[in-house]
């Protein structure tokens, strides 16, 4: 495509052709209005110019974990293209590292950036990172779940866990070296026991099913919400989208 604007021109030609295809109007007064009309370009916009943000690049997670900044598992979790089989290093927007000590010095924020700029790695960065030193430190304590992740819409927290299993890929399923689940209200009676039996690092879960969890009589509710005792992340995704 050489010229976007011509393009635009012909393709605005063509459908008013085809619009205009379906009827013969033979009352030269209306047909004069039409025209007119079409002519004004009444029936499309003009054309919406938007300038595509390019965020400032900081450093990789490799090159953190070389600094002591991560765990030194983080190196391996965080690459790119592992299911090609040619896994690139990570590199992090400056905003990410911002977020990322934040979050390693135990303070709250809020990550407010555009479309594509990694809004996600934000939070699962050093909620992963501090998953591995806690379980590190902790060998033999008992599974809980450190991290919950709230999402507005089942369709968010299904796309993040597709995007936190490509994080897992190459890993056995009992060297995993963290662990997510979904708790919805899309899993069956057989997968929500298996949570409340094994209970996730990270849960990923809906507004509405939280407060289900939280307020009705359910055996299995109850386990989740055991094992989320000493909870160290609760991420709002989408935060814009609440109120009061």
């Amino acid at each position: 495509m050489e010229n976007v604007f011509n393009f635009r021109e012909q393709l605005i030609e063509e459908y008013s052709t085809f619009s205009r295809s379906f009827a013969r109007i033979d009352a030269a007064d209306i047909r004069e209005r039409v025209q007119r009309e079409y002519d004004q370009g009444r029936y499309w916009p003009e054309p919406l110019i938007q300038i595509n943000p390019n965020y400032k690049r900081g450093h990789s997670v490799q090159e953190l974990v070389r600094e002591g900044l991560l765990h030194p598992d983080c190196a391996d979790i965080f690459q790119v293209d592992k299911a090609e089989q040619r896994p690139q290093p990570l590199q992090l927007y400056t905003h990410q590292e911002e977020a990322l000590a934040k979050g390693r010095q135990r303070q709250s924020y809020v990550v407010t950036t555009g479309t594509g700029s990694g809004k996600s790695l934000s939070f699962f960065i050093p909620v992963i990172d501090s998953i591995l030193k806690g379980k590190e430190a902790d060998a033999h304590g008992t599974p809980r779940t450190r991290a919950i992740v709230i999402y507005p819409m089942n369709a968010l927290a299904n796309s993040q866990l597709e995007e936190l299993h490509k994080f897992l890929y190459g890993y056995a399923a009992d060297q995993q070296p963290f662990t997510v689940a979904r708790y919805t209200g899309q899993e069956s009676s057989a997968e929500r026991q298996n949570i409340a039996d094994n209970p996730p690092d990270i849960l990923l879960t809906n507004f509405m099913m939280l407060e289900l969890i939280l307020t009705r009589f359910d055996q299995d509710d109850r386990r989740v919400v055991e094992h989320c005792h000493g909870l160290e992340f609760l991420i709002l995704d989408e935060l814009h989208t609440y109120r009061g």
